[in-house]
């Protein structure tokens, strides 16, 4: 890599027994680790500077492009220690490529896998005891981002861009555990378009889902299910997951790639270890009138969700202002527990990693 990292250490660092008391219990993004990676790109230069600083805020004119008009990317991986003391990341290539297909659609430079990579390196470098001991599913997330840095008031793609890379330990997303949610079926609100900016990881996508989150919340459930936006019949994806549904039959269906869904790394993963079971997995259109039918007959005998943050997550029901869909409790090992053991097992280090899907940090 020609970039070269510049490392800045942060001289006021949180103390030992402080950072402990965090990790003891750390709250889904509440806190950050002291150092955050600083990647720059100029329109005629292409990416000049990487450095490693001191976390703290970030110096912006307000004119800069990103606050005027939307242009940010960004990706959600995890850092887990395991139980040697070393220290890894789940299949940084296909986050490092997800973040370019983002950045190509919303008009800014890709940040180069080989450079993404290292970011993730060098910032664990400086913060690796921010990164949990493996129980209780505590993890370092890690947030790289793209922001539109450029002072500009025009509509045009910005000629100045920082790529950014903070971190925070994390327990389970869910703080009320491993149990079914309940899914609130947004009937009045889409959350992406045809050729829209669907399959790219950008915060218009998430605050185009809040409103029917909060709707959602209001009615006792923990996210939100989107339809399409061209017919409002077919099934998509959460407002920050992907979805799976389980056939009596034993196959499994998930809704389609077409460009509005978030190609969820976790989603291919499970896929892929689905059909190392010689499970049937079919990724095709779901119709809401299916999914409804489905669980009246109890043809679809089980659903869940899944994410890099809350790994996957059993669903309970599907509500909405006019009807509640329940789905059975299984007698048996539903196949969603199944395989969060199996994944979160190659993700801590205690189980074969057959796919190569680990790559060491530190």
């Amino acid at each position: 890599m020609s970039i070269q990292f510049h490392v800045q250490r942060n001289p006021n660092p949180l103390s030992q027994a402080q950072r402990e008391a965090v990790l003891k219990n750390p709250v889904f993004g509440q806190y950050r680790t002291d150092h955050q990676v600083v990647c720059v790109w100029e329109k005629d230069k292409g990416w000049i500077s990487a450095e490693v600083i001191p976390y703290g805020p970030i110096q912006m004119d307000p004119a800069a492009a990103v606050l005027h008009y939307g242009q940010e990317v960004f990706e959600g991986i995890k850092a887990y220690r395991w139980a040697d003391g070393s220290i890894w990341t789940f299949r940084p290539h296909e986050n490092a490529r997800r973040l370019q297909l983002s950045a190509r659609r919303l008009a800014l430079p890709e940040v180069p896998e080989e450079l993404f990579v290292e970011s993730l390196r060098q910032l664990i470098a400086v913060d690796a005891a921010w990164v949990p001991e493996p129980a209780e599913e505590k993890t370092l997330y890690i947030r790289p981002f793209e922001i539109a840095a450029e002072d500009f008031l025009g509509v045009r793609a910005a000629q100045r861009v920082e790529y950014r890379v903070i971190a925070s330990p994390v327990g389970p997303y869910f703080s009320g555990g491993i149990k079914p949610i309940a899914i609130w079926i947004a009937l009045q609100s889409a959350r992406a378009g045809r050729y829209g900016t669907g399959e790219a990881k950008t915060g218009g996508n998430y605050a185009s889902s809040l409103l029917a989150q909060t709707e959602g919340n209001d009615n006792g459930c923990s996210q939100v299910m989107f339809l399409d936006a061209q017919t409002g019949t077919c099934i998509e994806e959460l407002g920050g997951m992907n979805l799976f549904f389980v056939f009596k039959d034993g196959r499994v269906a998930t809704p389609m790639l077409d460009g509005t869904i978030l190609r969820g790394i976790t989603r291919k993963s499970l896929i892929e270890l689905m059909q190392d079971r010689g499970i049937e997995v079919q990724e095709r259109k779901i119709s809401l009138d299916e999914v409804r039918a489905g669980i009246a007959s109890g043809a679809i005998t089980e659903s869940f969700a899944c994410g890099t943050a809350a790994v996957i997550t059993p669903i309970g029901q599907f509500k909405s202002f006019s009807e509640t869909l329940s789905l059975p409790a299984s007698g048996s090992e539903p196949l969603s527990l199944s395989l969060r053991e199996e994944l979160t097992a190659i993700q801590y280090g205690r189980a074969e990693d057959r796919h190569g899907w680990m790559h060491r940090l530190g």
